[in-house]
């Protein structure tokens, strides 16, 4: 497993809107997250959580402040090798899904890989070890839509894992699927977090934030440490 930072943000600010009509999304937040953390992001709607997932995910780019990522400035990237470390060293997992409707399950998976270079052969192979390991290795061959909530999501984590990244960013990954699901999921991902992944979870559950090992609150932007679990 490694060690040290794998994120910090240094006055990390988000302000959308001009003149009068700013909103700060996201105020001077100051964050350090240790490679293996799993880490739980709670706040109220409108709170800021989805801007600050969006900024560690690099979707979007902070008004004012740093983000490190390895040690890396991410302000100091061309587009290009943004998003090779957006596809490289972070997965992310998301509240509906996002599958291909004209993919199976193992295509799935596989696609992010084909992005990345990697041979058929190998991403195959892995892809079929991945879906193994979430619990989906019966049904490769299968569709979205022929598929439950819960199964689509194993296979969004599955393909969240395909390029073996340093971060697994998970926006409410439990919102779309029945408890027991939601449970099954949750589970998958602290067996993922014991393997040494970073695991970032935005949730309103306070039973899923539990979970995790550390929970940080969102609130008016501004983040604080509600406890160490």
């Amino acid at each position: 497993m490694k060690s040290g930072m794998v994120i910090q943000t240094h006055n990390l600010t988000k302000t959308y809107g001009k003149g009068n009509v700013k909103v700060e999304a996201l105020k001077n937040v100051s964050v350090s997250i240790q490679y293996g953390e799993y880490i739980a992001i709670m706040g109220p709607s409108g709170s800021g959580k989805s801007t600050f997932m969006n900024l560690l995910g690099c979707l979007d780019k902070p008004t004012d402040g740093e983000i490190l990522i390895e040690g890396t400035d991410i302000s100091t990237l061309s587009e290009g090798k943004l998003a090779r470390l957006r596809r490289e060293k972070i997965g992310f997992i998301f509240q509906k899904y996002n599958l291909l409707p004209t993919l199976s399950a193992m295509e799935n998976v596989e696609l992010s890989m084909s992005f990345a270079g990697v041979s058929l052969r190998s991403r195959r192979k892995r892809s079929k070890k991945l879906l193994e390991m979430v619990q989906h290795s019966h049904r490769l061959n299968h569709k979205p839509s022929e598929m439950s909530g819960g199964e689509q999501q194993r296979v969004a984590i599955a393909r969240a894992l395909a390029n073996n990244p340093s971060i697994i960013l998970a926006d409410e990954p439990t919102g779309n699927v029945d408890t027991i699901g939601g449970q099954n999921i949750m589970n998958i991902l602290e067996e993922i977090n014991q393997r040494g992944e970073t695991i970032i979870v935005v949730t309103h559950d306070p039973a899923i934030a539990k979970r995790a090992k550390r929970i940080l609150k969102i609130t008016d932007g501004v983040v604080s440490e509600i406890n160490d679990t």
